[in-house]
């Protein structure tokens, strides 16, 4: 169980770092070197995917030991314990949402809400429920206007706080929408099921992930070249449809980005058990426990102080810049977990959020 554990905290880690990236990109800019801009384009979507199928798994393994044995009131401490959790992270995302409308943890809550209903679930069941979320949302996109509220100049949600555009944002056509979104979680509920501390079981898991991202990315590249016959003009209108970006998050991309987060989450299973004592597995491990920490402090100290420097420069920069900056941030975080586990056993926001949920 350890070692499982150690491999979710490393992945958790590479996650945030990820998001750290592509946050930073979408704010500071990404002007200039085009083969860096499309090499870190990789990670759009992708990393806060892999956040998301890991909280899952996290659950999975929280209520596992419960389920198996029938303990209904363990499961149901469990079940308060994570609701509790729930609404601690919709109030901060909310407040949060204020200076950072990409924020990811009041979609996040909603995921988890949906979670507790979904414990007891088989995994036959849970894999039914995330594939018919993924189906749906072509539907809903042809029910509803999916750029309603946007102001893709300014990456903007015009009517965030409105009742009903925030709803909308929420559950439709926001940066993390609940449907389809909340299927991440539920596919990490289903991983999390596995046998994660059978290596064999891992090795298949890997192989078989990779193997499906790679397919997705080949089906999509030459559906839209084939479709548009090299006509630029169409590739541009079908990437959105036919691509594996996040924004419409469509069946494509939600392939896309489950099979490459489950492939990381087992490649860093596997690492961390062959290099379990390594001073760098440690470090990643301890980054991870303290992500929460990281991606509230991302916003507000790593964007903040750029802002304050040159607001008005804010977009301009090149991909140059925002990568460097990016892993300049990275460092520190490595440096803070290492700093942090000499003292304390959580990371700030970790340690309030045990205190008034636990």
């Amino acid at each position: 169980m350890q070692k499982r554990i150690i491999g979710l905290d490393v992945a958790r880690a590479l996650a945030i770092f990820g998001m750290i990236i592509v946050n930073f990109k979408m704010v500071f800019g990404n002007h200039g070197n085009p083969l860096l801009d499309t090499f870190l384009g990789l990670l759009d979507g992708k990393a806060a995917a892999t956040f998301v199928v890991l909280a899952g798994v996290g659950i999975s393994l929280l209520t596992k030991r419960a389920i198996y044995q029938n303990d209904e009131e363990a499961l149901n401490r469990n079940k308060n314990r994570l609701l509790k959790r729930a609404l601690f992270l919709f109030l901060i995302g909310i407040s949060y949402s204020i200076i950072w409308q990409a924020d990811i943890l009041h979609f996040y809550a909603i995921y988890i809400l949906l979670a507790i209903f979904l414990i007891k679930s088989n995994p036959k069941t849970l894999v039914s429920i995330a594939i018919g979320m993924i189906l749906l949302y072509p539907i809903l996109m042809i029910l509803w206007n999916y750029d309603s509220g946007w102001d893709y100049i300014k990456m903007e949600y015009t009517n965030l706080w409105t009742v009903k555009g925030f709803l909308k944002n929420l559950f439709f056509n926001g940066f993390h929408p609940v449907i389809p979104w909340s299927a991440f979680m539920i596919i990490g509920m289903w991983f999390g099921k596995m046998e994660l501390n059978n290596t064999t079981i891992v090795i298949k898991t890997l192989w078989i992930s990779l193997t499906v991202f790679i397919a997705v990315q080949i089906l999509s590249y030459f559906s839209i070249i084939f479709i548009s016959m090299g006509d630029q003009e169409i590739i541009t209108e079908l990437t959105p449809i036919l691509g594996t970006n996040p924004m419409p998050p469509l069946p494509l991309y939600m392939v896309s980005g489950s099979s490459i987060a489950i492939f990381l989450i087992s490649f860093c299973i596997l690492i961390s058990k062959k290099y379990e004592n390594t001073t760098f597995i440690r470090i990643l491990k301890n980054t991870g426990q303290l992500a929460l920490t990281f991606y509230i402090a991302h916003v507000i100290i790593g964007i903040g102080c750029i802002e304050i420097v040159n607001p008005t420069k804010m977009g301009t920069y090149t991909i140059n810049f925002s990568f460097l900056y990016a892993i300049f941030f990275i460092v520190v975080c490595l440096i803070f977990s290492m700093v942090n586990k000499k003292h304390a056993k959580y990371g700030p926001i970790e340690w309030i959020m045990r205190k008034l949920t636990d």
